[in-house]
């Protein structure tokens, strides 16, 4: 199975997609939108202080009749975030997202940000990697 590097060097937005934490939810949806993502690293200058997605949007802003225009990221972003390092296997960031329930994995490398993979791209890959596994078994039965 690949690695974290290896599968994020498959992704088609290379560039770290982030935002600062006293920007407004709405600065964040505007680019999550642009972009077509459903979450945002939240970088303090480098450092990584936060993620923030749809689901941080449903439940922290919308139902709770906050304004996306004038609440700022830091106040509903979660601060608590997970990652993977690049070295990891795309097994182990499977493992990490089913456990802890969660859909985005920051990726790090020494406490670097170099990327972000969500469930799909995890998801994706392992099919990929059963669809191979399953076609070389049956060339080597019929070998």
């Amino acid at each position: 199975m690949k690695t974290i590097q290896q599968l994020l060097a498959t992704k088609k937005h290379k560039d770290v997609i982030s935002i600062a934490p006293h920007r407004p939810v709405f600065d964040a949806l505007v680019v999550m939108a642009e972009y077509e993502i459903g979450a945002l690293m939240v970088l303090e200058g480098e450092k990584l202080v936060g993620i923030f997605s749809e689901r941080d949007y449903a439940r922290e802003v919308v139902l709770k009749g906050k304004s996306s225009k004038t609440t700022a990221i830091s106040e509903v972003m979660t601060a608590n975030v997970i990652s993977v390092k690049l070295s990891d296997t795309v097994e182990q960031g499977m493992t990490i997202m089913t456990e802890k329930r969660i859909r985005h994995l920051p990726v790090l490398d020494n406490s670097k940000v170099v990327g972000m993979l969500s469930i799909g791209d995890l998801v994706k890959e392992t099919i990929d990697y059963q669809q191979r596994l399953i076609k070389q078994l049956e060339s080597y039965i019929t070998g």
